[in-house]
């Protein structure tokens, strides 16, 4: 069912799309839907240029032949159409989950507009049920989790087998356990003023519309 849900507003977000415009290509098993119907577009003759915010979500794009254009032959992102793994009221999110928030964030940092989609699982009153992933350095992993931990969670080095996962940018991530995030402008500053920490999931004004998929076949734009 809610692979049903992701793709209905992942539908509904790409309708948007207007020919020349750069699109931000999310990570994750919701932005695929996205990928899949602007390619879908694309052959019906939509002429955008999209910018991947992952090694998979470039292989995807390639695969079903849609124009890519290099990060650093661009000065903006029109749109970015990507997923969360929680969403509140405010539009903060969590992000991470599919391993590439450094580069998701860069995209949506840059970007005249974020559209988030989502099935109505991912909404939440208040962050932090879903672990809070932090990209962090390799070099004193100790040390930095030790820091993590006195923000008030408890941090785990995300493991692909029995090795931890390395993002696209050569680093690890931390799942933070939290609970329950009151605050997530603070602890986004505080987390990123850690020695150690690359950057976190936490995207606060940032996104522009989310769009849900609802069990009874709807799909809710919150702006």
């Amino acid at each position: 069912m809610n692979e049903n849900l992701k793709k209905l507003a992942a539908e509904k977000a790409v309708e948007t799309l207007e020919s020349g415009m750069i699109v931000g290509l999310g990570t994750g098993s919701t932005a695929y839907w996205a990928i899949k119907r602007i390619a879908e577009r694309v052959w019906e003759g939509l002429d955008i240029k999209g910018v991947p915010s992952s090694e998979r979500s470039e292989q995807f794009a390639a695969e079903w032949e849609i124009p890519l254009i290099g990060i650093e032959e661009i000065d903006r992102i029109d749109v970015t159409i990507d997923g969360a793994d929680e969403i509140d009221p405010f539009l903060r999110l969590i992000k991470g989950g599919g391993g590439a928030l450094l580069r998701e964030k860069v995209l949506a940092a840059n970007s005249d507009k974020l559209l988030i989609i989502a099935d109505e699982s991912k909404c939440v009153e208040t962050l932090g049920r879903f672990p809070l992933p932090v990209e962090i350095v390799p070099f004193a992993v100790r040390l930095t989790l030790n820091r993590l931990r006195e923000l008030g969670c408890t941090p785990a080095v995300r493991l692909d087998g029995d090795r931890p996962y390395w993002t696209d940018n050569g680093n690890f991530i931390a799942d933070c356990q939290f609970g329950s995030i009151a605050d997530p402008e603070w602890l986004a500053v505080q987390l990123n003023q850690i020695p150690g920490v690359v950057e976190n999931g936490l995207f606060v004004r940032m996104a522009s519309a989310a769009y849900i998929g609802r069990s009874d076949g709807t799909v809710e734009i919150i702006k």
